[in-house]
């Protein structure tokens, strides 16, 4: 393995993201210093709102509604949109894809309670659940929030803000770490996936999640 990509990074920025992806924990477990994104403007179609699940018929995504659809919003400020039934889609979503998976009845309770709780604003909702999945796959969480909008980060910070993000590769330095893959449900029939949401590799490992961090 290389080991430029295990080693450590000085600093990540990372935007607020819906059950990030694997790579997005990478980042999290092999910084020192995290710097949680909260001045910039809500992107559409990212991981901000959305995450990749494997279902029985392939990857899936599940997209959290916001009131409103323009981009130029501060994403402190959007809101989640509850006219859509969208929690209990989601919920039902993650019951038939991970129902058979080990750990599944151990952690879904946990994590159902804060799609329960009816945050309003998506950046609230996000960070509860970088803190809780972090917490789950047993890895330190304290990050900084941003206190304005940069472009551009110094060299030794990596910014993963944008390069994460559902129509791309995960960047080279997050991409290790798979080691010829892990057991999914849907494995055996539809082959190993990655760039799924932390959720796949929690509920199909467990404890051992960590290992592939």
């Amino acid at each position: 393995m290389n080991s430029r990509n295990r080693g450590r990074f000085a600093c990540s920025v990372l935007s607020a993201a819906y059950f990030p992806p694997i790579e997005y924990f990478r980042a999290i477990g092999r910084s020192d210093r995290i710097l949680m994104e909260s001045g910039e403007s809500y992107q559409k179609q990212s991981y901000r709102n959305r995450c990749n699940i494997y279902a029985s018929d392939g990857v899936l995504p599940l997209v959290v509604p916001v009131a409103g659809s323009g981009s130029s919003a501060p994403i402190t400020s959007v809101r989640i949109d509850y006219s859509k039934a969208w929690v209990r889609l989601h919920k039902r979503a993650l019951v038939s894809a991970y129902r058979s998976s080990p750990f599944f009845e151990y952690y879904s309770d946990d994590i159902f309670a804060v799609l329960d709780s009816g945050e309003e604003y998506l950046f609230n909702l996000d960070i509860r659940l970088v803190r809780l999945m972090a917490k789950l796959v047993g890895i330190k969480f304290e990050a900084e929030m941003t206190d304005g909008f940069r472009k551009e980060y110094p060299d030794g910070c990596m910014d993963f803000r944008y390069t994460l993000h559902p129509k791309k590769e995960a960047p080279s330095q997050l991409s290790d770490g798979y080691r010829g893959g892990y057991y999914q449900v849907f494995g055996d029939r539809l082959g190993f996936r990655k760039g799924l949401s932390i959720l796949d590799l929690l509920f199909n490992e467990g404890p051992n999640a960590i290992t592939y961090l």
